[in-house]
C-alpha cells in the first residue's frame, strides 16, 4: 500500500491541464513541478507551457497565461493565486487550506509515512561485504557493509522481495597463504612472502596452539582460523546493525560439482576453448574486450570459475535482479562476470554491480594507512567502539557510492551541529522532549484534532517543514531507483534544518489561538516520524533523549 500523496496529487492536476490544451494527447515529457529557489517564487513552480510551446504553435508565456486560467479554476480553494514567470514558468503559491489538508493526508498515511511501492516489484538478491575471511573488517568493509545493508533496505520499502548474501572466498590462494602465516606464527617462524602479519594473526595462532593443533596440519589451520574470522565477522557485523539472511561458500560450489557442471554447460554450448594448456571462456562474443581463462594450465580454476557458477546458483534460486557490491579494484571484473552469466544462457541485464570507492579514516587530519595484509589497519570494530554503529553509518552514507569518504573521527565525535548524524538525532530527541512536556496524550491529540479548525495564518516556517515532509516518497523512490542511500542522509539534515527552523520561529506547546497548538503538534509528532523512518532505512537509531 502506498501513502496518500498531496504533491502526486498536484502533479496530477497539472499534467491534466497541460493534456485539456493538447485535446487528450499527452505531452511528449512529463510536465516538471519541483520547489522554486526561494519561497518568494512559488511553493511549486511547472514548466508546462514550455512543453506545450512547440506542440501548440504558440509563445510559451501565452500557454502559461492559459494554463494558469484552468488550473485556478481546477484547484480552487488549494491556491492563493498562479503567477507567469519568465519564459513560462507557472508558479503556484498554495493557500493555508491546502497545507493543513496536506498534513491531514501525512497523518491519514499511519505507518504507510513515506512509502510507495514501485509498478514492477522484483525478486532481489544483494551481494555485499564478502570480504576474503583472512582478516577483520576494516573500515573499508564497513562501507560496504552499510551500503548494502541500507540499500536493502530501501528497495524493500518500495515494495520488492529482497534477501541478503555474504559471499566467502574460502578457497585459493589467499586461503593457502592465511594458513601458512598462522601455522609460520605457530612455530615462531616468519610468515610467507604475502602472507598475512597482523595481530590477530598470533591470537589464532595462540588459540590454536591452546587447542593442540599440529602447526604443520595447514588444512586444518585454514579451515579453523577461517572458521574464527566468519565468527569475528558476523559479531562485527551485528554490532554494526547489519543482518544478512545467508553465508555462502565458494568451497562448496568447487566440492560439489556446481563449477564444473557450469564449465560443462559452456562447454555443450560451445563457448569454451583449449589454448595454451588452459581453458578459456569465449566473453568476447559478449561484449568483453578478451576471453578469459577459466582454468590455468596447471589445473587450477582462476577466481572467474567459482564466481560465474555462484551467479549462475543465484539466478537457479528464482532472483530476477541480482546486484552486487564491489570494490573499486573489481571494476574491469564486472563486463566479464556479465559476459559469463550470458554465455550460461541467463540475461546479463538482470546482473548489476555497484562500484564502491575508498574510504580514509582521519584523525587529527592525519589519515591512516590500510593494508589487511601487512596488519597495519583500521578495524570496523574499532570504529564503532570509538565513534558509534550509528556515526559510523552515517558517515559512510552520507557520500554516492561512487565518490570517496573521509570518515573524520574527530568530527564523529563532537556533539555539535556540525556533526551531521548529531544533528539529525538531536531533533528527532528534541520533538520528543516536546511531546514529553505537551503531556502523555500529545500525540494523540494532535493526531486525532480537527486541523482545518486552527484559524491562524500558517508561518512561512510551517510551509517550509509541511513541504520537506511531503518530498519524503519522491525520495525514497529516487534512492531506490538510483541505488543511492546517501539521497536519505541528504534528506534527513534537510529535514532536521527545517525542523530547529521551525522550532524556532514557531511556538508549540501552549500556541495561542484555536487549534494552533494542535497543528503544530501534529508537525511535530509527523516530522519525527519521518526522521526515524528515513534514519530506519539508513540502519541508524532514532534516540528519545540525547
Amino acid at each position: 500500500m502506498s501513502a496518500p500523496d498531496p504533491i502526486s496529487d498536484l502533479r496530477a492536476a497539472v499534467r491534466s491541464a497541460a493534456l485539456d490544451m493538447r485535446g487528450g494527447d499527452p505531452p511528449g515529457s512529463e510536465p516538471t513541478l519541483e520547489r522554486p529557489p526561494k519561497p518568494d517564487l512559488g511553493d511549486y513552480s511547472s514548466n508546462a507551457a514550455m512543453l506545450l510551446a512547440g506542440p501548440l504553435g504558440a509563445r510559451p508565456r501565452d500557454i502559461a497565461v492559459q494554463l494558469a486560467e484552468s488550473l485556478d479554476e481546477g484547484l480552487g480553494d488549494a491556491v492563493e493565486r498562479i503567477d507567469v514567470a519568465g519564459p513560462g514558468f507557472i508558479n503556484l503559491f498554495l493557500s493555508d487550506e491546502w497545507f493543513r489538508g496536506a498534513v491531514a493526508a501525512l497523518i491519514a498515511s499511519g505507518d504507510h509515512l513515506g512509502k510507495v511501492e514501485t509498478d514492477d516489484p522484483e525478486r532481489i538478491l544483494v551481494e555485499f561485504v564478502s570480504a576474503n575471511p583472512t582478516g577483520p573488517l576494516t573500515a573499508a568493509s564497513g562501507r560496504h557493509a552499510a551500503y548494502g545493508d541500507s540499500l536493502s533496505r530501501i528497495l524493500a520499502a518500495v515494495g520488492n522481495e529482497v534477501s541478503t548474501e555474504y559471499y566467502i572466498n574460502d578457497s585459493g590462494g589467499q586461503i593457502q597463504r592465511f594458513g601458512l602465516s598462522i601455522s609460520a606464527k605457530m612455530s615462531g617462524g616468519d610468515a610467507p612472502e604475502d602472507g598475512y602479519e597482523g595481530e590477530y594473526i598470533g591470537e589464532i595462532a595462540r588459540q590454536l596452539a591452546d587447542q593442540g593443533v599440529d602447526p604443520g596440519d595447514l588444512e586444518k589451520i585454514s579451515d579453523l582460523g577461517i572458521e574464527l574470522m566468519l565468527e569475528g565477522i558476523k559479531e562485527s557485523l551485528v554490532r554494526y546493525g547489519v543482518s544478512l539472511d545467508g553465508f555462502f561458500s565458494e568451497r562448496s560450489i568447487r566440492e560439489d560439482g556446481r563449477m564444473d557442471l557450469a564449465i560443462e554447460n559452456l562447454r555443450k554450448a560451445g563457448h569454451v576453448y583449449e589454448s595454451d594448456g588452459a581453458l578459456w571462456l569465449r566473453t568476447t562474443a559478449f561484449g568483453d574486450d578478451k576471453d578469459r581463462v577459466l582454468i590455468r594450465a596447471d589445473g587450477e580454476p582462476t577466481y572467474m570459475a567459482p564466481d560465474m557458477a555462484y551467479h549462475a546458483d543465484k539466478l537457479s534460486r528464482g532472483f530476477e535482479r541480482l546486484i552486487d557490491v564491489w570494490g573499486a579494484d573489481h571494476h574491469g571484473y564486472v563486463a566479464r562476470m556479465r559476459a559469463a552469466i550470458e554465455a550460461l544462457g541467463s540475461d546479463g541485464d538482470a546482473f548489476e554491480v555497484q562500484i564502491m570507492q575508498m574510504v580514509s579514516v582521519l584523525e587529527g587530519g592525519e589519515r591512516s594507512r590500510m593494508s589487511k595484509r601487512r596488519g597495519d589497519f583500521v578495524t570496523l570494530d574499532e570504529v564503532i567502539a570509538d565513534i558509534g554503529a550509528d556515526a559510523a553509518r552515517f558517515f559512510m552514507l552520507q557520500r554516492s557510492h561512487d565518490s570517496t569518504v573521509d570518515l573524520d573521527l574527530d568530527l564523529a565525535r563532537s556533539e555539535s551541529s556540525e556533526n551531521p548524524v548529531y544533528y539529525v538525532q538531536y531533533a528527532h530527541a528534541r520533538i520528543a522532549s516536546i511531546l514529553r512536556r505537551a503531556g502523555e496524550d500529545a500525540e494523540h491529540r494532535a493526531l486525532g484534532a480537527d486541523l482545518a479548525a486552527a484559524a491562524n495564518p500558517l508561518d512561512p516556517a510551517e510551509r517550509a517543514l509541511v513541504k520537506r515532509l511531503l518530498e519524503f516518497p519522491a525520495e525514497i523512490r529516487e534512492s531506490a531507483d538510483r541505488r543511492a542511500p546517501h539521497r536519505l542522509c541528504a534528506y534527513s539534515i534537510a529535514v532536521a534544518a527545517d525542523f530547529h527552523g521551525f522550532y524556532r520561529d514557531c511556538h508549540v506547546v501552549g500556541a495561542e489561538g484555536a487549534g494552533v497548538e494542535e497543528f503544530r503538534l501534529a508537525l511535530c509528532v509527523l516530522t519525527m516520524r519521518t526522521i526515524s523512518s528515513s534514519l530506519g532505512l539508513l540502519g541508524i537509531s532514532a534516540p528519545d533523549r540525547m
